[in-house]
């Protein structure tokens, strides 16, 4: 569907792109880049805000640069992606007034401002331009341009640990792009093109183990990018080397997108879902020994790294069901996991500034020293917990009613493992929290300061995470609208694809054959 808000489908990427560059020219200048920066992601928030409302009335579809599908390149803003879009605005411009703060606490001679801003808005770009391309080589430009800006970001201050970690984290990151070049490879060689909506067309026309063999590679791609095991080893030691927002943001953000590319594939493109019982095992595997990591960590930064790798798991075992309440229990699931686990790296940084470590062994007494920031972390852990009736809670229930409905022995072992997960995640910052603030610290902390211009972002994280319990209703009406969607790939299609099988784009083998023809019929290029 175009209609006359469609011109707000391009600005969540070509407003971070333009505010990067003036930045960039204000390098200079690190207040106008800061009041640059701060306008930029408002107005993201602003229009992806609009974009969910639109986005409920049916797919919204731009061609960039006029050119139609399946020549040109499409941007569309379905319920998924609107609201993938408008989660990470509201993230990124927390994360970005914390770490604004954090930057005019510690003085400017502390962090490479000119760097930071426009590689925050070219972040911002990237994550936008993934979750809006309608275009599968596109969906690599907006993972190309978010890798790069986070290679940057998790080298900020250029430590040895911060560049071994770094280093870690592209030479991962490359091996995924590479996997995901080559696949892209693969599918137009088979297909003849890479238009999502018209690879759904054409992928279950060509042979299915050649099929198999693209969707394998795909998943591997995206696996390695959201952090499913075993291809998440990498991230327990490279977030955690990263400065708080950075970590924060990288946290919330960057596996999701990894996350939203596999719903969008695997929905799309191989709905006959035979990978499903492998990806079934993986959401078992990731849970487990990502939790099982977790306890054993001394550490609240790692702890909660390998958190984030468990609670992939619960997303991956939503979309390996392949239903109806799968897909809407993962994509709630996704949306929850966002703002808490966010919020939880923002009031740990908070944490750490206070105590002066991250080390569970060397903090203690926060509770009585810091009862703001004691209630800060208390709130999203006990929420990514799962205790009820957080919003953690309705999407564990969610994903658990869905595996219940499945009814298979595999779908029921992943129900007891997420339960045992969610009560290991309980054990695991519940021993946290003990520890931090309640135990008898074997040091005075130093007890530096923490501006309220700190704890605002922090704590409004904390609150939305909060507003997620408030607006389940309506929210998991709108995510099971998203989950519809998916399943009935028609309405995507037929919006990028208004003209049937080829679409209004028109290639010079089409004009050739026409001319030759005398007829002005389009005529669908095999291919």
């Amino acid at each position: 569907m175009t209609g006359d808000w469609s011109w707000l489908v391009p600005l969540p990427v070509v407003l971070p792109l333009s505010g990067a560059g003036l930045t960039l020219a204000l390098a200079r200048r690190p207040r106008l880049q800061r009041i640059v920066t701060v306008a930029v992601l408002s107005l993201v928030l602003a229009v992806s805000a609009g974009l969910l409302v639109l986005a409920d009335g049916g797919p919204v579809v731009v061609d960039v640069g006029g050119w139609a599908a399946p020549v040109g390149i499409d941007l569309v803003v379905d319920r998924l992606s609107a609201l993938m879009l408008t989660v990470s605005s509201a993230v990124t411009l927390c994360v970005l007034l914390y770490s604004l703060a954090q930057g005019q606490q510690d003085g400017e001679g502390q962090a490479p401002i000119s760097i930071y801003h426009p590689t925050y808005l070219v972040l911002s770009a990237g994550v936008a331009n993934a979750f809006l391309s309608g275009d599968l080589f596109n969906i690599y430009v907006g993972f190309e341009i978010l890798l790069a800006a986070s290679y940057v970001l998790i080298t900020l201050s250029g430590t040895g640990e911060r560049i071994r970690a770094g280093t870690v984290y592209v030479v991962v990151a490359i091996l995924s792009s590479l996997l995901f070049l080559v696949a892209i490879g693969g599918i137009y060689a088979a297909t003849g093109t890479v238009n999502l909506a018209q690879l759904a067309i054409r992928l279950p026309e060509i042979d299915p183990g050649v099929r198999l063999v693209l969707q394998v590679l795909l998943l591997l791609a995206f696996g390695i990018k959201a952090a499913v095991f075993p291809l998440s080893a990498w991230l327990p030691d490279s977030y955690p080397t990263a400065p708080a927002p950075v970590t924060a943001v990288f946290a919330g953000l960057l596996t999701k997108v990894g996350v939203y590319a596999i719903i969008r594939t695997q929905s799309l493109l191989f709905p006959e879902g035979r990978v499903d019982d492998v990806l079934l095992w993986l959401a078992l595997a990731t849970m487990v020994v990502g939790i099982l990591g977790a306890v054993a960590q001394d550490d609240v930064k790692r702890l909660l790294s390998f958190t984030l790798v468990s609670h992939i798991g619960y997303m991956v075992f939503g979309i390996a069901l392949g239903t109806e309440t799968g897909w809407t229990a993962a994509i709630y699931y996704v949306v929850h996991h966002i703002t808490v686990q966010t919020a939880l790296f923002l009031v740990v940084g908070l944490v750490e500034r206070y105590g002066g470590t991250t080390s569970l062994d060397r903090l203690g007494g926060l509770a009585k020293l810091a009862p703001v920031l004691a209630v800060l972390f208390f709130v999203p852990a006990m929420n990514l917990a799962g205790i009820p009736p957080m919003s953690g809670f309705l999407g564990k229930v969610g994903l658990i009613e869905a595996g219940v409905e499945v009814g298979t022995p595999l779908a029921y072992a992943l129900v007891v493992g997420s339960v045992v997960t969610s009560l290991l995640t309980l054990y695991a910052l519940v021993k946290a929290w003990n520890k931090a603030f309640w135990q008898t610290p074997p040091e005075e902390l130093p007890g530096a300061t923490m501006p309220a211009s700190m704890i605002v972002p922090a704590g409004a994280l904390v609150g939305v995470s909060l507003a997620l319990t408030v607006v389940a209703g309506p929210l998991y009406a709108y995510t099971e609208r998203a989950a519809t969607t998916l399943i009935d790939r028609t309405p995507y299609i037929e919006a990028v694809l208004p003209d049937g099988l080829r679409g209004e784009g028109e290639s010079a083998d089409v004009a050739e054959t026409d001319d030759e023809s005398g007829s002005d019929a389009a005529v669908e290029v095999e291919p």
